[in-house]
């Protein structure tokens, strides 16, 4: 979406190659931090240990049945798990191994879509929202399933579009209805990308061929509806039935199908999460991405409406209570986002008019040229208006997220660093100590107490959660104090916490009131507190 001043071809042949060039790099930038992350080797936390607890500790066929602590994954993923920790053995890099590898071949194909798709300065940027947005990257090294949602998305993304109005051939309706058949047994958004892709390339058929691509892709639909149908009744029913699981996303749904309110509360949460844009610049990559819808609208109106048709196929399904439109649960449409917000980004940048009306957007051509337009909006108040607030969604969106994934380099992100705590408190154990499990750690606690085999601690755990709204604080103190009182005139209590700061301040006032602290040992996210509880009656 370039629009050039009077360039001549070799300038504007160095600019496509440099272009270009900056993509490659953001490509390799992402990989780089990738691999520091992965090679990082932070501790599992909740939600990793208790998914982990089942790929461990369960047979490929109990896999299938419904998971404990509150778990839900494709069989497929769950699968692919198991067998990495069966060959690199029970440990983090075997466990984060599926969803590492998936994060650089979703890179991989994310640059091929955006070079075959996106204007050529569009390029560089929708890669460094990929490459480097928060949450994308955060979630290629964590034990779940949606580094590889996100990879699984692009490759059907890819090969759809590269054949959505071919009649095929015998040889290629196999292959489409095998590889979607396996697909949906490994990610469960992976139906939205279908169905959705599947679903527009149909509607926006000429009448002519609609009757002939219908006809010769029935085969691959029936195949799909059979393996979805399986695999729902197999795993997703069961999932389904677990009350606690279901319930965590009740209210994410909307309450009716005319629940606009809902619609437009989800759509603004995606720009946070998972776009990953915080603060003010959600509302930037709002605005973005409205102008990125215009722009494909405008230049490619068959691309654009396959990029949102995933969005509407899970907007659908949100509203029939089949599958929550909120945070990690649709990182897979990232990248259709960030595609849109690219290429707003630009439109807002240079936009000049033909002397047609009509936008025009840089493209590279073999010959090395590219379409240029000599009418400037610098004298047009509207358009220099435009231009300064797509400088500001430049800045906003594409340095804030490259500077902080760089940060990453330097800084490794952690999260609940639960693996020393435990490792502090062993080695500082001394006969006759006990120790107390904070309710928000027992899962990590408990892998990485099975892990290391250190079965001769004397614990307990907690059932208390002080991040309950439910209840008040003097009513958590005496919660507590009932789960404690097996402690009473002990010289040497553990606590365990993995917690927010304001919990840990909270358990921590009552623990003062009652004993005596005598050692700390905190780290970002978990700790650990030697109490004296001699006078504790």
């Amino acid at each position: 979406m370039l629009d050039s001043l009077n360039t001549s071809s070799l300038s504007q042949t160095t600019l496509s190659r440099l272009l270009k060039y900056l993509a490659l790099f953001f490509v390799l930038f992402g990989i780089l931090v990738r691999l520091i992350q992965y090679l990082n080797n932070r501790s599992l936390w909740l939600d990793e240990a208790s998914l982990a607890l089942n790929i461990i500790n369960r047979s490929y066929g109990e896999l299938a049945q419904t998971l404990d602590h509150n778990q839900a994954a494709p069989l497929g993923f769950l699968w692919l798990e198991k067998l990495s920790t069966q060959i690199w053995g029970n440990n983090e890099y075997a466990l984060r191994l599926l969803p590492f590898i998936a994060s650089i071949l979703a890179l991989g194909v994310f640059y091929r879509l955006v070079c075959l798709y996106s204007s050529t300065l569009a390029a560089p940027i929708a890669i460094a929202l990929f490459a480097c947005g928060r949450y994308t990257l955060y979630f290629a090294t964590e034990v779940k399933p949606y580094s590889s949602d996100v990879a699984l998305a692009l490759i059907l993304f890819w090969l759809l579009t590269k054949v959505r109005y071919q009649i095929l051939q015998i040889r290629e309706i196999l292959g489409f209805a095998l590889l979607g058949s396996l697909v949906i047994w490994f990610s469960y958004p992976s139906i939205f990308i279908l169905g959705g892709l599947e679903g527009c390339y149909l509607l926006t058929a000429s009448r002519k061929h609609l009757r002939q691509i219908l006809t010769n892709r029935i085969p691959i639909y029936l195949t799909w509806v059979c393996s979805f149908a399986l695999f729902y009744f197999l795993t997703i029913a069961s999932t389904l039935n677990n009350e606690d699981l279901s319930s965590s996303w009740e209210d994410r749904y909307p309450d009716s199908f005319g629940d606009i309110i809902w619609l437009f509360d989800a759509l603004g949460r995606f720009f946070y999460h998972p776009m990953g844009f915080s603060g003010i610049t959600d509302g930037i990559g709002i605005i973005a991405f409205i102008f990125g819808c215009i722009a494909w609208y405008r230049y490619n109106r068959t691309m654009f409406l396959a990029l949102i048709s995933p969005f509407v196929a899970t907007i659908i399904a949100a509203y029939l209570h089949k599958y929550p439109f909120r945070d990690r649960l649709v990182l897979f449409l990232a990248p259709m986002g960030m595609l849109i917000v690219a290429e707003g980004i630009i439109f807002l940048l240079l936009k000049f008019r033909n002397s047609d009306g009509r936008w025009r957007k840089f493209i590279s051509r073999s010959d090395g040229t590219a379409n240029s337009s000599n009418n400037s909006f610098k004298n047009n108040f509207l358009m220099g208006l435009l231009g300064i607030i797509g400088i500001i969604c430049l800045w906003t969106l594409i340095i804030s997220t490259v500077f902080r994934a760089g940060n990453f380099v330097i800084h490794p992100e952690l999260k609940h660093e639960i693996k020393p705590v435990v490792e502090y408190v062993v080695s500082e154990d001394q006969p006759g100590d006990k120790i107390y499990v904070y309710n928000r750690a027992i899962a990590a606690f408990t892998y990485y107490v099975e892990q290391r085999g250190y079965s001769d601690l004397d614990y307990i755990t907690g059932a208390i959660n002080f991040s309950n709204k439910d209840r008040n604080l003097s009513e958590k103190w005496q919660a507590l104090n009932m789960e404690i009182k097996p402690f009473q005139g002990i010289s040497r209590v553990w606590f365990i916490l993995r917690e927010d700061h304001s919990e840990e301040l909270e358990i921590l006032q009552y623990l003062n009131q009652i004993g005596q602290q005598i050692d700390s040992f905190p780290q970002p996210g978990a700790s650990a507190y030697l109490y004296n509880f001699n006078n504790f009656r």
